[in-house]
């Protein structure tokens, strides 16, 4: 699911507590299974990046916009890099991937591409290792903790 591209949200906090929230323009997971990446829009994520960055944490909910079965990641820290051409064919998929998701509810690949389309110069990729995962689709299991495998250095 985080890998085959559905709706993603990116979620931190500040120290104070106060929400900051974006949605993602991409996600991937590593080769390994260990470690995820999502992409934001630098321009639209100044307050995110700036909580990640000061170790507000991070969560992030993945979800199928047909069925609403959700998954959401959650990690005490989070790195940033800048999205390089490398990371353009992931950013691609991701689209496509979405385009077809959204169809399904009705939206045409326009809508997907004017939500999701970015310059790769404002994207920035936010690499994290899960430490915990919930079950988040609506329903009688909703936040129910799901078993995340445990990594050695």
């Amino acid at each position: 699911m985080v890998d085959r591209g559905v709706s993603v949200i990116v979620a931190s906090r500040d120290a104070a507590l106060r929400p900051s929230i974006m949605r993602g323009v991409g996600s991937a997971i590593s080769a390994d299974g260990t470690q995820v990446t999502v992409f934001l829009r630098r321009s639209q994520s100044r307050q995110l990046m700036q909580d990640i960055e000061a170790g507000g944490g991070l969560a992030v909910v993945f979800s199928e916009p047909p069925t609403h079965r959700t998954l959401q990641l959650k990690a005490r820290q989070a790195s940033l890099r800048p999205a390089s051409p490398t990371d353009q064919p992931q950013l691609e998929r991701y689209l496509a991937s979405m385009q077809c998701e959204l169809a399904q509810v009705g939206y045409g690949p326009e809508f997907a591409a004017a939500m999701l389309s970015a310059p790769l110069e404002d994207v920035v990729a936010v690499q994290f290792t899960p430490e915990s995962a919930f079950d988040q689709t609506p329903g009688p299991r909703a936040g129910i903790p799901l078993d995340v495998p445990k990594t050695t250095p």
